[in-house]
């Protein structure tokens, strides 16, 4: 398919804005300046989210005696139950360097009152003031502080999933490589949002759409640059999932892609890795989509129709699978 033609008229005021240095490429600024301009252009590119019942501040506590902030969506149409709530764990996209609760606020208030469920989504540390591994330990120390303390909260611990965009996406299913590693316990389901999962990003996609297509090439560098500490990093895989020797046993997943991005072979190639390890793997690719477009919804349609395609992918894992677990217990 070709290329979406509200996309295509929004691609050529981005690139218009650049070559008139009204708004020069991500790759020229600064960190703080990047995550301003990211923010401040959310407000602009997405549509307000619904309201909620609640919405908490949370800070949790980290390992190396920092706090991770986080914010909590309850919906309103969670209210008026008393059995505790399952909750999905959402992490934002935009490299490791930008991004941030703002940002994703839309699409998180979106999935609480489409599923419905509760959302927390964490704002781990950003680079380059945290390199890597912190938001991966951030990532896993959200997870855990759900499992201890969530129930605190009116949150069921025994349903919780975890998803992400981009960089997020990473985090999100390298977390549940590590939750099966330490014996934690494995989410309901990943949701996985054009996830960076290559060491490299040299395939044909990277190739075919390097520049023009809103995630460029030289931005992807900028934001690789200020995370990894070194070219080792690049060989990890919890930067690299592609590069883990094992994916067995893992939470069932749900791979979404976009047709117009440089990320989309290697998430390909992960959803074939997924499926080959046995981990129940669906795999959608958003024809004529580029990266990042779910958070677009004053662009494109199709923002809206993938976070209903996400929801009811949690409804599924959250209310139709534990139904029939019940069932089956009932039953033995």
């Amino acid at each position: 398919m070709t290329l979406d033609p509200d996309l295509a008229a929004f691609l050529e005021l981005v690139e218009s804005a650049a070559l008139s240095g009204e708004k020069p490429a991500m790759y020229m600024l600064t960190p703080e300046q990047a995550r301003f301009e990211y923010d401040t252009s959310t407000q602009i590119l997405d549509v307000p989210g619904p309201e909620m019942a609640s919405v908490t501040e949370i800070a949790i506590p980290s390992r190396d005696g920092e706090t991770i902030e986080a914010r909590l969506y309850q919906p309103l149409e969670c209210v008026g139950t008393s059995a505790p709530k399952p909750v999905l764990l959402y992490f934002h996209g935009g490299g490791y360097c930008i991004g941030s609760l703002d940002s994703h606020d839309s699409l998180c208030r979106s999935l609480a009152a489409l599923t419905p469920c509760c959302v927390l989504n964490v704002a781990y540390r950003l680079a380059p003031e945290y390199r890597f591994p912190t938001a991966v330990h951030d990532a896993q120390d959200a997870y855990r502080w759900v499992l201890s303390s969530g129930s605190g909260f009116d949150l069921d611990t025994s349903r919780v999933a975890v998803a992400g965009d981009s960089a997020g996406g990473t985090l999100a299913t390298g977390l549940t490589i590590a939750a099966r590693d330490e014996q934690w316990q494995q989410p309901v389901c990943q949701v996985l949002l054009y996830p960076c999962t290559s060491a490299w990003q040299d395939d044909s996609s990277h190739q075919r759409f390097a520049q023009g297509y809103l995630l460029e090439e030289k931005t992807l560098q900028w934001m690789f640059g200020n995370y990894l500490r070194n070219e080792a990093d690049r060989l990890d895989w919890r930067f690299a999932p592609l590069r883990a020797e094992n994916l067995k046993n893992l939470a069932p997943a749900f791979l979404i892609l976009a047709e117009y991005d440089p990320l989309l072979e290697e998430g390909i190639a992960y959803g074939e890795n997924l499926n080959a390890a046995g981990v129940s793997t669906r795999t959608k690719i958003y024809a004529g989509m580029i990266h990042d477009f779910a958070r677009l919804g004053n662009i494109v349609d199709q923002a809206l129709q993938v976070r209903k395609e996400i929801a009811g992918a949690l409804a599924e894992a959250f209310y139709v699978s534990a139904a029939r677990t019940d069932a089956q217990i009932f039953e033995v």
